[in-house]
């Protein structure tokens, strides 16, 4: 048993493998995409989502995050596609998990309940909008909050950990919506604002309840319904966005507190 233990300690991939294994599987991934796409671009291709190269290089580019998560997860905690394909659909929670859950979502758009406006009268497209952002979206849960940011917090604490996914995920996200032509519109400041908050939401999440499934669903919520729901009050926006980052820094040092109570 002891010999088992020590072969199976001496095969697993080492942290920073791990995490090197991540970064540059992803970047190099988008990356790749992103020059391809440029130089179809300067040739005269069009590669967007009205073409069939651009969806490919979409989904290509898009899987970048999911893929080198799951292969870094698998590697080093001797797991299998098998489990991030079951961690993924883990729908079975507390009430009380879903409950945060809708507490976030409150805080995130409680200035559109203010005073905000839908820009959609479709019963039907808020749910497709759910389901599309579940793989353009969700499926990025896989990398940075299973895999990465998690691995982080191994030996560095939960708000540096949250930075550092931020900063890269930000990074990544500017490959991808070269990729899918939307950088050249997007406004870089209020899109980075946003990401750095729902990066303590989704991180916050995960350190409560350890659920995949969890952070997808809020992801995919979070981003059909900010493409339907319109507000303009900055300052309730900027509001709602401390509040949010303070209740998940609460959230992670308690958990952190409990752990180790437990211990």
């Amino acid at each position: 048993h002891e010999l088992d233990e020590r072969i199976e300690k001496e095969s697993r991939m080492s942290r920073k493998q791990a995490l090197s294994m991540y970064l540059l599987g992803t970047f190099g991934q988008v990356l790749g995409v992103s020059l391809l796409v440029c130089f179809l671009r300067v040739g005269g291709v069009k590669v967007d989502f009205t073409s069939p190269m651009g969806i490919i290089a979409v989904i290509v580019g898009g899987l970048s995050s999911a893929l080198w998560g799951s292969l870094a997860s698998i590697s080093y905690h001797q797991s299998s596609f098998k489990q991030v394909l079951k961690d993924f659909f883990q729908v079975k929670d507390s009430l009380a998990n879903y409950c945060l859950v809708l507490v976030f979502l409150l805080l995130d758009f409680f200035p559109f309940i203010l005073g905000g406006k839908i820009t959609t009268q479709s019963l039907v497209l808020p749910v497709v909008l759910f389901f599309k952002a579940l793989l353009f979206g969700g499926i990025e849960e896989i990398g940075w909050r299973y895999f990465f940011q998690p691995t982080l917090e191994e030996k560095i604490p939960y708000l540096s950990a949250t930075l550092i996914t931020f900063l890269a995920w930000s990074s990544w996200h500017l490959f991808y919506f070269y990729i899918d032509g939307s950088l050249a519109v997007i406004q870089l400041f209020p899109f980075l604002v946003g990401l750095l908050t729902n990066c303590f939401i989704l991180s916050a999440l995960y350190h409560k309840t350890q659920n995949l499934w969890i952070c997808v669903m809020t992801h995919a919520c979070i981003n059909s319904l900010s493409q339907i729901l319109v507000n303009e009050d900055g300052w309730l926006s900027l509001v709602s966005k401390i509040l949010i980052i303070s209740l998940a820094i609460m959230i992670a040092r308690k958990k952190n507190v409990t752990l180790k109570e437990e211990k």
